[in-house]
């Protein structure tokens, strides 16, 4: 017995003897420190996961327990490239890991997949804004960052804070998925306004085109769109503020305090924008507070709050002015406003082994009013006569819910995702000026799976996701996508990929709807250059968009009503160039053809829902370029959105079917006149282009601003 005995206590302190802890820190090429990064510790002889951890605030992650030997370290961090070390146990105890800027076809992305994955392999179509980009555009709006991605078509009528539309693949402007620090924004049925989103503090930006509905659930059938809030990073807390003024009366202001300290970091900031507008009724303000707040609860778990508030006032002129035609006055009295709050609260845990769990809460509360309470007798249609009537038109939707997910690693090449969420929509919508409001109240669940396969020239990935709705039942809807690298290519041609993707989208009602689905297919190439500095892709797509419901007006009786477009397509190409000639240069490209058609419309009495007919606002012609130089002491971007003449619609009677192309050219820069004091100054539309992105609601002319920001500590 006491021979057994010292044979477990020696068996026991062997092990402990042999036991390993790894910490690593990870950083930017600014020796700043890297939160949220995803470290894999992989056996060196066969690269099976022995545990993945996520890094906390202070840009760390720690492996205990951990038996000596040989290992590679893998790091994926959205916006760098993929890194990979080796290191030996017990010797490399302490690991500091510099990450690198990504080349224009290795950055790392979270959208596509749910987890952190290298762009080449996710056989998907996906462009992102880094936060230095993002603060260099100073964008007001999302909309106005969004108009230079690939694929992207922003209709906003009117100006700062009308209502701003995204067509992605000839899809319906709902098709859109929408999701801010881990909370869908969507309004039941898909409709988002981007003109109202401030971008205050974002860290980035990703846009995934293609039906993502197997990730994604609801909505996500043409894209989804998903921002980041910035984490704290640095030890000494770090006050950065700043203002700015120009045409228009326009004023900016902002602040942030942010840090990083022990197991805490943190990010409080809020955002003030004002401006008269150009011309009468145009005012336009929004006001943004939010906050991003993370506890590592162990060296494994990482619970973290994240909250945004704003609140806009935009003055409405509708539509008055038409191809550059006048024919009604602007609305002297219309006001919208918007109100929207969301809050997340999110626990990641690493392990055991090699699983990750993420379990999140969230709520989202949306009002917007939009109220018009005088007749003005001067505005005046052939069709209707007088279409100046007093309305107030509501909304008020609840949107709160949880999910989970679970990843589960078994080589550094093989993922499995499989997730859960639970879902509760409550609203009401209508004109108190005619009362009953329309309430709906929906609970949905879903269970989705994914198998993700990175093999060296092979990416493959399967899944599923079932749906039950309370409104149109239960829905199962796959996705296939595989990408093969065809050629490894050379010294120029440095590698030539194939993508192809099947999937299933699904779209839930609005409260006052039907529903809709639709397959789609995509086919692409991807051509890495010169060591991956630059890349090519051109992709083929064919959606086909079933139950599709549009809102028609017959022009006899003066009654509106939802019409069902039975069956419509949609096939094109994007074309995209991605380069960075220089460290600190990158040039983006895109040019977008889309071709649609009405197929069926059983019951349509409008003509524009009508068989045979294109669809609204999707012009066949479209394209983007965006130059982005980021150095240490300046910085700037040239910005370019190309948008060729589409099928649009007065709606009046005036007899105008179409909205005319337009270019518009936006710049950017900033100068560091010291480490704590920067200058810069944005031009919008800078050829001052007249031009109306939905028709009869003219654009903002050529406007300026110019302004410094300040930091105070952050050392």
């Amino acid at each position: 017995m006491r021979s057994l005995l010292t044979l477990v206590c020696s068996a026991a302190l062997l092990a402990a003897a042999s036991a390993a802890e790894l910490k690593v820190k990870i950083t930017d090429p600014q020796s700043a420190v890297v939160a949220g990064a995803q470290v894999s510790l992989l056996a060196e002889h066969n690269a099976a996961v022995v545990e993945v951890q996520n890094t906390s605030g202070d840009g760390t992650a720690a492996f205990t327990g951990v038996t000596a030997g040989r290992y590679r370290l893998q790091v994926l961090a959205p916006g760098f490239s993929p890194a990979n070390e080796h290191v030996s146990l017990p010797q490399d105890s302490v690991l500091t890991l510099k990450l690198e800027i990504a080349t224009a076809t290795e950055k790392v992305v979270v959208s596509a997949t749910r987890s952190p994955v290298p762009e080449q392999d996710t056989a998907a179509s996906v462009a992102s804004l880094e936060s230095p980009q993002l603060e260099t555009m100073n964008s007001p709006s999302a909309s106005d960052a969004l108009r230079f991605l690939p694929g992207a078509v922003i209709n906003t009528a009117g100006q700062r804070g009308g209502l701003a539309s995204l067509f992605v693949r000839g899809g319906d402007s709902r098709y859109n998925k929408v999701i801010i620090d881990a909370v869908p924004v969507n309004d039941p049925g898909g409709t988002f306004d981007f003109g109202v989103i401030p971008l205050a503090e974002a860290d980035r930006l990703e846009f995934v085109r293609g039906a993502q509905s197997t990730l994604y659930g609801s909505d996500a059938m043409t894209s989804v769109v998903q921002v980041f809030t910035r984490t704290g990073k640095t030890e000494v807390p770090e006050l950065r503020f700043g203002a700015d003024g120009g045409t228009f009366d326009t004023a900016h202001g902002y602040t942030a305090l942010s840090g990083a300290r022990n197991r805490f970091d943190y990010n409080v900031f809020a955002d003030q924008f004002n401006t008269n507008g150009q011309g009468v009724n145009d005012d336009y303000s929004n006001s943004l507070q939010g906050a991003n707040l993370g506890i590592a609860l162990t060296h494994r778990a990482l619970l973290r709050f994240r909250t945004r508030h704003s609140n806009s006032r935009t003055g409405v002129q509708s539509e008055w002015s038409f191809n550059g035609q006048p024919l009604m006055p602007p609305d002297l009295d219309q006001k919208a406003r918007q109100n929207n709050f969301l809050a997340s609260a999110e626990l990641t845990v690493a392990g055991p082994s090699r699983w990750r769990h993420r379990l999140s809460g969230f709520e989202y509360n949306h009002k917007r009013t939009n109220q018009d309470s005088i007749m003005e007798a001067g505005r005046v249609s052939p069709a209707f006569g007088n279409i100046d009537f007093p309305f107030h038109a509501v909304a008020n939707i609840n949107r709160a819910g949880f999910e989970y997910q679970g990843d589960y690693d078994e080589r550094a090449w093989a993922r499995t995702t499989i997730g859960y969420k639970f879902e509760d929509e409550n609203g009401f919508v209508g004109d108190l000026n005619s009362p009953p409001l329309t309430h709906g109240l929906r609970r949905n669940h879903d269970v989705y799976g994914q198998q993700m396969l990175t093999l060296r020239r092979l990416s493959l990935f399967a899944g599923a996701r079932f749906v039950h709705n309370e409104t149109f039942g239960d829905k199962a809807i796959p996705r296939v996508a595989v990408g093969l690298e065809a050629l490894r290519g050379g010294q120029f041609f440095s590698g030539t990929r194939l993508h192809f993707s099947y999937a299933t989208g699904i779209k839930e009602p609005r409260l006052e709807e039907s529903f809709a689905s639709g397959p789609f297919v995509k086919a692409g190439v991807q051509q890495s250059l010169l060591g991956g500095e630059y890349g090519l892709s051109a992709t083929y797509y064919h959606n086909a968009f079933h139950n599709q419901i549009d809102f028609a007006t017959n022009p006899t009786t003066f009654v509106g009503q939802y019409v069902n477009v039975n069956k419509s397509i949609a096939h094109g190409a994007e074309l995209e160039f991605h380069g960075r000639p220089l460290t600190r240069l990158s040039i983006d490209g895109a040019y977008n053809y889309a071709s649609t058609q009405i197929l069926e419309a059983a019951f349509a009495f409008d003509p524009l829902v009508s068989a045979g007919r294109a669809l609204l606002r999707r012009p066949k012609h479209s394209g983007s370029l965006l130059f982005a130089y980021l150095g240490s002491r300046w910085g700037g971007n040239l910005g370019g959105s190309f948008v060729g003449r589409r099928l649009d619609s007065d709606f009046l009677g005036f007899g105008i079917n179409h909205a005319a192309g337009y270019a518009r050219v936006d710049l950017g820069a900033w100068y560091a006149i010291n480490s704590r004091v920067t200058a810069y100054a944005n031009v919008e539309n800078a050829l001052n282009r007249h031009y109306e992105e939905v028709v009869g609601f003219p654009a903002l002319h050529a406007n300026f601003r110019a302004g410094m920001r300040f930091r105070i500590g952050g050392e």
